[in-house]
């Protein structure tokens, strides 16, 4: 969140997916992958400076190129059936030198949206509410003003990114005090939701709803708003319970306002600034209700592959949520891409569809994909904002030859 091309940067990174088109994005951001999982040939692989295994040294370069692009570190975890592979390169911490590990812990950032969609849509099977709700039925008073109003936007348009609500971190002084230098200063402020929100409407929407899209954070606030004003419950406590505890997701959670890292976990880290030259900062602490339901999750790369897959397999959405779910909007500028509810479709250079999101905040940069059938998942991380790009592990990783 930083000066102007340090945010355009972490803003790439939430949609690392897509992170060469001019899609506005900004991102906020269980069990331990075991340390030599089984390769993809079956053989014994080693998780280490250069994973190992056949059929991912495409992956493995890809890796490698992110932290000679000036990435401190990077990580991937590839899963095709029950065959697993993981690579690392670069360091996990600077001060120590030690080495990135694929277990590790990061901040997934707007891959949150995932989540929270799921649970919008579970509470739509079970009646609670429609999608095709007004924001003013559940939040009512809270989206007004500048020419917002909640009485004409959908749920539906909130979760597809379609409904004209301006990102609270596209506000310049937001960015100034969370993205810049001074997040040293802020760095474990807290920031309520209605806050967030009331950031977005001192500007005017980006369009009418329903005739657009443009990535906004702040429809994923308002969306985990409505998850409590419909449940009584906090949104993360939804997430808890309805994905994270049926699905064994161990090593995820969701933070609230608490700055730390839960272990396993490397560093984090950023420049703080317009350019990317100059001293990096150790962004790894912060308070990550500068997201919350817009992208607080912490996760590693095994959750990541088994939450979609259990996502896109129907083990947590029935026929018609998922159809919903799976039904996209077109991304502007970014051929090929389509935006659904909370999930993308992404189709690669190679012709291969995969399915998921990306997720940038301070210092971490991530994306979580799966092809249809959910029979090849891979999660990737680079512990850096300002160089390296996820996208082309992605392409490596379905598109390689090697």
């Amino acid at each position: 969140m930083a000066g102007r091309r340090t945010t355009r940067r972490i803003t790439h990174a939430a949609l690392a997916v897509v992170a060469a088109t001019a899609v506005a994005v900004t991102g906020l951001t269980g069990s331990a992958y075991a340390a030599a999982p089984a390769a993809a040939d079956g053989q014994s692989g080693q998780s280490g400076q250069s994973g190992q295994g056949a059929g991912h040294e495409a992956t493995r370069k890809a890796l490698e190129a992110a932290v000679a692009e000036g990435a401190p570190g990077a990580l991937a975890v590839a899963e095709r059936g029950r065959r697993a592979w993981a690579g690392t390169a670069g360091v996990g911490d600077l001060r120590t030198g030690e080495k990135r590990q694929a277990q590790e812990r990061f901040r997934a950032g707007s891959i949150t949206k995932t989540f929270v969609a799921t649970v919008l849509l579970q509470l739509e099977a079970e009646g609670r509410l429609s999608l095709d709700d007004s924001v003013e039925k559940w939040l009512p008073g809270l989206v007004q003003g500048n020419g917002h109003s909640g009485r004409t936007i959908t749920l539906r348009q909130l979760l597809n990114h379609t409904s004209g609500v301006f990102s609270y971190t596209e506000d310049e002084a937001f960015v100034e005090k969370v993205f810049g230098p001074g997040f040293l200063r802020h760095r474990y402020d807290t920031w309520k939701p209605e806050q967030l929100v009331r950031v977005a409407m001192a500007h005017q929407p980006y369009f009418a709803p329903g005739t657009d899209w443009r990535y906004s954070n702040t429809n994923y606030v308002l969306a985990g708003l409505v998850i409590e004003k419909a449940t009584g419950n906090p949104y993360a406590k939804e997430v808890q319970r309805r994905i994270l505890g049926p699905l064994h997701l161990d090593a995820t959670v969701l933070p609230g306002t608490r700055a730390g890292m839960p272990e396993p976990a490397g560093r984090a880290y950023s420049k703080l600034s317009p350019e990317a030259t100059g001293p990096t900062h150790d962004v790894t602490e912060l308070n990550p209700s500068i997201a919350g339901a817009a992208g607080e999750i912490v996760t590693d790369a095994r959750d990541l592959n088994d939450f979609y897959r259990a996502l896109l397999s129907g083990r947590l959405l029935g026929p018609r949520q998922l159809r919903d779910m799976t039904t996209t909007v077109p991304v502007p500028g970014a051929e090929g891409v389509g935006y659904g509810l909370g999930i993308m479709s992404i189709r690669l250079s190679c012709g291969t569809e995969v399915w998921g999101h990306g997720g940038g905040i301070h210092g971490s940069s991530s994306t979580a994909v799966v092809t249809r059938d959910t029979r090849h998942a891979l999660a990737a991380n680079l512990n850096g904002d300002w160089a390296g790009n996820t996208q082309t592990v992605v392409e490596a990783e379905f598109c390689g030859t090697e």
